[in-house]
C-alpha cells in the first residue's frame, strides 16, 4: 500500500500541496501565491487559470521535496476557499471572466433585489444562509447578468459553474476531455442553492436566481472516490477521494467530531465552527447553518459557523497598502513595543461586517486616534481586532447552543503569533489550544481522502493523531476585559451605516 496522502489546499492567497503520513505528520509541501486582483472598490478577483497552473506546480514541488512519485501517494484530498466562484466553458476549459472571490461585494444590488420579496432570510430555512454578497449564488448570477454572452452560453449548456474545488477536480480529471464536474456537500451548502435536509440542489431557488441547473456540479459526499488524475498529471491514476471546504476541513483536521466541539481558523478571515452533529440548528444570533461533513453514504453532520471576513488580510493591508510593516511577523514585534492599544481600535469592515452583525453597508474604521498613537498602537489594535471579532462570534455560539465553551481549539497561519493567542485567551476568558499540526485545513482534506481508500480505519484513528502543542490561559482581569469589550463594541457601531445609495 502507498504510504502517503497528498492534500491540495487551494486558498484565498495561495495554493499548496502538502503530503502527510499515517500519523498526520507533514512530510513535505509546496506553496505558491496568486495575484489578488482588485479592479474597483469592493471587487476582489482571482485568475482561475493562474490558480490551476500553481496547483500543478506545487504538486511537483511537494513530490520532489519528499523524493516521491505518484506510486507513493494513496489518494488526493482537496480543500478550497469555499464561496469563490468560477464559471468556465466546458468545451475550451477557459473561464468567461476572473473568479469572483468570497470577499467581493459587487453583488449587493442582486442581494437587495432578491431580498425585496421576503427579506434577507428568504431562503434561510432551506439553505441555512441569509442572502449576502458572501455566497457564491449571487456571484454566478452576477456573471450571467453582466458578462457578455454568458447567459446565452449557459442556457445552451456550454458553461459550468463551481467553486475552486470543482475547478481543480475538473481540470485534474481531464478538463474538456472528460473532466469530472463534482463538489461536496460542504461546498454546496455555501451556494444558497442546496437544501440542507435533502442535500440536493433546489430547482425553485435556481429559477429565482436565474441559474440553469445544467451549470452546477453533482453533489457528492466529502469522502469517496470521485475520479482519478488524468494521464498528463504527475499524480496520474491516483484517486481523488476527499473534498471539504476549507473551514470544514480545518474542523475535520482538528478531530472535532463530537457535538459541541469548536475550532477557530485564523487565515485571510476567521471562521469559527461548532459541531451540532446530525441536527440542523438554525441560529437566532447571526450565525450560519452549514454542513460540517458527510462520509460516504453516512448521514450528514451539521455545524454552526461564525464567518469573519477580515483578519489575516488586515495584516496584509498594513504591509501592502500602508507599508507599516515589511512582513507579516513584524506586526507582533511592533505590537510588543507598546503596553496596550493606546485607546486605538480598528474595525476591519473592508467587505462590510459578517457574523454576527451582517451589515453590508459597514466599512473599515480606525477610532480613538490621538497624536500619542504610533505604529505600535496601530499594529496592536490590528491584532486585537482579530480577537475581538472572534469574541463576538463566540458569544453568538454560546447563545445559540446554550452551553458555554470550555476551551477553543485554534489553527491557521496566525496561531504562530503568541501575542495574538494570549490576547485571544484573555478576551475570551477560556483557554486557547493549538495542536501540534497547525495546518489542519490540508490535514482535514487528507483525512477525508484517506478514509475513503482505507488509509485510515475510522474516526478513532484520526482522534488518536491529534496532539496538543501549546495552551494559553486567560490572564486578564475580568473588569479590564469588560472595559475593553465595551470600547470595542462602541467602535463597531462607528463602522455601520457608512455606505448609502450615492456612495457605493
Amino acid at each position: 500500500m502507498s504510504d502517503y496522502i497528498i492534500a491540495i489546499d487551494q486558498g484565498t492567497t495561495s495554493s499548496r500541496a502538502i503530503i502527510f503520513d499515517d500519523r498526520g505528520t507533514i512530510v513535505s509541501s509546496g506553496q505558491k501565491e496568486h495575484a489578488q486582483i482588485m479592479p474597483r472598490a469592493g471587487w476582489v478577483e482571482h485568475d482561475a487559470l493562474e490558480i490551476w497552473r500553481n496547483v500543478q506546480e506545487v504538486i511537483g514541488v511537494a513530490l520532489a521535496r519528499a523524493d516521491l512519485t505518484r506510486h507513493g501517494i494513496a489518494a488526493i484530498g482537496i480543500t478550497n476557499q469555499r464561496e469563490t466562484t468560477v464559471v468556465w466553458d466546458r468545451r475550451t476549459g477557459r473561464p468567461v471572466t476572473n473568479a469572483i472571490v468570497w470577499q467581493d461585494t459587487r453583488t449587493q444590488d442582486i442581494v437587495d433585489r432578491l431580498a425585496a420579496d421576503g427579506g434577507v432570510d428568504r431562503f434561510k430555512g432551506t439553505v441555512g444562509l441569509p442572502l449576502a454578497t458572501y455566497f457564491s449564488g449571487t456571484k454566478v448570477a452576477w456573471i450571467l447578468e453582466n458578462v457578455p454572452g454568458a447567459r446565452e452560453s449557459a442556457e445552451a449548456g456550454d458553461l459550468l459553474f463551481g467553486t475552486t474545488d470543482s475547478w481543480i477536480i475538473w481540470n485534474l480529471t481531464g478538463g474538456p476531455e472528460g473532466g469530472v464536474h463534482v463538489t461536496d456537500v460542504t461546498n454546496a451548502s455555501r451556494t444558497l442553492f442546496m437544501d440542507l435536509r435533502t442535500l440536493e440542489w433546489r430547482n425553485d431557488i435556481l429559477e429565482v436566481f436565474g441559474v440553469p441547473r445544467a451549470m452546477l456540479p453533482e453533489i457528492r459526499s466529502s469522502s469517496e472516490v470521485y475520479g482519478v488524475a488524468e494521464a498528463s498529471s504527475l499524480l496520474r491514476e491516483t484517486p481523488i477521494a476527499g473534498i471539504l471546504g476549507d473551514q470544514q476541513a480545518a474542523t475535520f483536521g482538528q478531530a472535532a467530531f463530537s457535538v459541541g466541539n469548536t475550532k477557530n481558523t485564523y487565515g485571510t478571515g476567521c471562521f469559527l465552527i461548532c459541531n451540532t452533529g446530525e441536527e440542523i440548528v438554525h441560529s437566532k444570533n447571526g450565525l450560519l447553518t452549514t454542513v460540517g461533513y458527510q462520509l460516504g453514504d453516512g448521514p450528514a453532520h451539521y455545524a454552526l459557523e461564525g464567518s469573519i471576513a477580515v483578519t489575516g488580510s488586515l495584516i496584509q493591508w498594513l504591509r501592502d497598502q500602508l507599508g507599516i510593516i515589511g512582513s507579516a511577523p513584524e506586526v507582533e514585534e511592533l505590537a510588543r513595543t507598546v503596553p496596550d492599544n493606546g485607546g486605538v481600535y480598528i474595525v476591519p469592515a473592508f467587505s462590510g461586517l459578517y457574523a454576527p452583525y451582517w451589515r453590508p453597508e459597514a466599512r473599515g474604521t480606525i477610532v480613538g486616534l490621538t497624536r500619542f498613537a504610533n505604529k505600535g498602537h496601530i499594529s496592536r489594535a490590528a491584532l486585537e481586532a482579530v480577537a475581538y471579532q472572534t469574541r463576538d462570534v463566540l458569544d453568538a455560539v454560546n447563545a445559540d447552543s446554550g452551553v458555554a465553551l470550555s476551551e477553543l481549539r485554534v489553527d491557521g497561519g496566525m496561531v504562530a503569533n503568541d501575542a495574538l493567542m494570549q490576547f485571544q485567551a484573555d478576551i475570551l476568558g477560556v483557554p486557547v489550544v493549538r495542536p501540534v499540526v497547525a495546518e489542519t485545513t490540508a490535514l482535514g482534506a487528507a483525512y477525508a481522502a484517506g478514509l475513503a481508500v482505507g488509509f485510515w480505519g475510522g474516526l478513532e484513528d484520526l482522534t488518536a493523531n491529534w496532539q496538543e502543542d501549546r495552551r494559553w490561559e486567560p490572564q486578564l482581569d475580568v473588569a479590564e476585559r469588560e472595559r475593553l469589550l465595551r470600547q470595542w463594541r462602541k467602535a463597531v457601531t462607528k463602522s455601520m451605516d457608512w455606505i448609502d445609495e450615492d456612495s457605493r
